[in-house]
C-alpha cells in the first residue's frame, strides 16, 4: 500500500495541473486516471480535438471562398474525412503524451484505473487501497441530455460522438446553441452539412453580451447555419439510419418535426462524480450535483478538496487549471487564490468570440454607472487585409474611475486579444491605461486600443 501527501482523482486540466503543482511544491503526489490516456475530456474528446477540426474546416472555407480573391487559383481541395480524423487523433496523441512526460519529469505517479474513496485519507483503485493525507477530486463533467432523448453515440451523439462520426452527414440537428453546439455545428457546416440549431431560449450563447449574441447569430446564419429559436425539444425518435427531432415552439405551442442523419445533443454538462462513493462519506453537494466547497476548495469532509467542473462555476478548462494550482498552494501551506472576476471565455468559431468581466446587461442590473468604448474591425487594416473586418471590440469602464469592468470581442483572434484586457483588469487598470499603451501596427490588437480610446475622447480610426 502506497502512501502519499496528495492523491488527485482525474487527470483533466484541473487534475494534471494540480498534481504537477503539488509535486513542484515538494509534496509526494499521485494522480488516478481511468482512461487509457491522460488529459481528461479536454484533451481526449473536448477542447483539443474540436480545435483541430475547427482549424481544418476553416482552412477548407478559406480555400473555397477567399483564395481566388488573393490570386490563388486552382481547384479547391476535396475532403478526405478519414485523413482529417487521423490529423485530429495525432494532435490528441501529441498532447496526451506530453502530460505523461510532465508527470515523469515531476515525479508524479500515475495510478491507472477508476477511483473510489472508501474513507477519509483512502483512495481505492482496483483491489489496492492507497493512503493520502489530502485527496483532490478533479473528476470533471459529462454531457447531460434531455428527457425523451436517448444517446447512442451513433445517430444521437454528444460532442464525443460528433468528433468521430464515420462519415460527414448530409443533415445535422444541433440541440442547444451554446459553445459546444455552435463550434461543432460550424465545423460540419463548413464541410457541407446542412446544420439546424434548435435552441430553447430566444438568443444563442446565453449569458453573453446581448449585442455580441445578435451579431454572432447573424454571422453564423451567413455561414449557412439555420436557427430555430424558442423551441423546446420534446423527444428524438431514432429510425434505422436517421432520427426525427420533435419540438414545440414556446410562443404558440405549435409542434413540428425535423429530420436529421445525426443529432448532436449539446445541452450542457453535469459533474461526473458517480462511483466515487461521496454519498457514503457524507460529502455535501449542491442542488445540481456539484460538490460543495469553501473558499479554499475544501469539502465538509476534512482532507478532501474538489476543483474544476465537479464544483460550481463556469465549466472551463482554464478555470479548473487555476483552481488546481491554487488548491496545491493551499495544501502546501501557502495562500492559493483565484480571481473569479477575471476568467475569460472563448468560442472558437470564425470569427472567434471572447469575453471577460461584466456584460452591459449585468452592469445595468447592478445599477452601475458605466461607459462603453466600441471599435469595429472594419477600421482595422490587418483585419481587412484577411477578409475579417466583421465584428468589434467593446470595452466597459466605470463612469467615474474609468476602471475596466469587462470586455467583449467578436472578430479575428478574439480568444488571444482578450488577454491583454484580462491582464489590465488583474492590475485594476483604467481604460486610459490601455489607450496610452503603444500597440504594434498593423495588428488586430490595435482594435482593442481603439476601443479603449473610445472610452475617452474617441477612437482615431472610427
Amino acid at each position: 500500500m502506497a502512501s502519499y501527501d496528495v492523491i488527485v482523482i482525474g487527470s483533466g486540466p484541473g487534475g494534471y495541473v494540480c498534481a504537477i503543482r503539488c509535486a513542484q511544491l515538494g509534496l509526494k503526489t499521485a494522480c488516478v486516471e481511468g482512461r487509457e490516456t491522460l488529459g481528461g475530456t479536454c484533451l481526449n474528446v473536448g477542447c483539443i480535438p474540436s480545435k483541430a477540426l475547427l482549424h481544418a474546416s476553416h482552412m477548407l472555407h478559406e480555400a473555397e471562398h477567399n483564395f481566388t480573391r488573393m490570386g490563388l487559383k486552382g481547384k479547391s481541395p476535396s475532403v478526405d474525412w478519414k485523413e482529417m480524423l487521423a490529423y485530429k487523433d495525432d494532435v490528441i496523441g501529441q498532447n496526451t503524451k506530453g502530460i505523461e512526460f510532465l508527470f515523469k519529469k515531476n515525479k508524479v505517479d500515475w495510478i491507472k484505473g477508476w477511483a473510489t474513496v472508501p474513507g477519509a485519507g483512502k483512495v481505492k483503485v482496483g483491489d489496492e487501497i492507497h493512503e493520502a493525507k489530502n485527496i483532490v477530486i478533479a473528476s470533471g463533467s459529462e454531457a447531460s441530455s434531455l428527457p425523451g432523448v436517448e444517446i447512442d453515440e451513433k445517430v444521437v451523439v454528444t460532442s464525443t460522438g460528433a468528433l468521430d462520426l464515420p462519415k460527414i452527414p448530409k443533415k445535422m440537428v444541433v440541440i442547444g446553441a451554446g459553445v459546444i453546439g455552435l463550434e461543432m455545428g460550424s465545423v460540419y457546416a463548413r464541410l457541407g452539412t446542412e446544420v439546424t440549431v434548435v435552441e430553447y431560449l430566444d438568443q444563442i450563447t446565453p449569458g453573453m453580451d446581448g449585442e455580441v449574441c445578435k451579431t454572432f447569430q447573424r454571422m453564423l446564419k451567413k455561414q449557412g447555419l439555420n436557427f430555430i429559436m424558442g423551441a423546446a425539444v420534446q423527444g428524438v425518435e431514432p429510425l434505422k439510419t436517421k432520427a426525427k427531432v420533435n419540438y414545440k415552439l414556446r410562443k404558440d405551442d405549435s409542434e413540428a418535426t425535423i429530420d436529421a442523419d445525426v443529432v448532436l445533443v449539446a445541452t450542457g454538462r453535469k459533474p461526473f462524480t458517480d462511483g466515487l462513493g461521496l454519498d457514503a462519506l457524507g460529502v455535501e453537494t449542491e442542488e445540481r450535483g456539484q460538490i460543495r466547497t469553501d473558499s479554499h476548495w475544501a469539502t465538509n469532509v476534512p482532507g478532501i478538496h474538489a476543483i474544476g467542473d465537479a464544483i460550481t462555476g463556469p465549466m472551463l478548462a482554464h478555470k479548473a487549471e487555476d483552481e488546481g494550482m491554487a488548491v496545491a498552494e493551499v495544501i502546501a501551506g501557502k495562500a492559493g487564490h483565484v480571481n473569479y472576476g477575471v476568467i475569460p471565455s472563448v468560442i472558437y468559431t470564425h470569427p472567434e468570440v471572447a469575453a471577460v468581466g461584466k456584460t452591459e446587461e449585468q452592469l445595468k442590473e447592478e445599477g452601475r454607472a458605466f461607459k462603453v468604448g466600441k471599435f469595429s474591425f472594419m477600421g482595422n487594416g490587418r483585419a481587412k487585409a484577411v477578409f475579417s473586418g466583421d465584428g468589434f471590440v467593446k470595452i466597459l469602464a466605470d463612469k467615474q474611475s474609468d476602471r475596466i469592468l469587462g470586455a467583449h470581442i467578436i472578430g479575428p483572434a478574439a480568444g488571444d486579444l482578450i488577454h491583454e484586457v484580462c491582464v489590465a483588469m488583474e492590475f485594476g487598470a483604467a481604460a486610459q491605461d490601455l489607450a496610452l499603451t503603444c500597440h504594434a501596427h498593423p495588428t488586430y490588437s490595435e482594435a482593442v486600443r481603439e476601443a479603449a480610446l473610445a472610452c475617452g475622447d474617441g477612437a482615431i480610426h472610427a
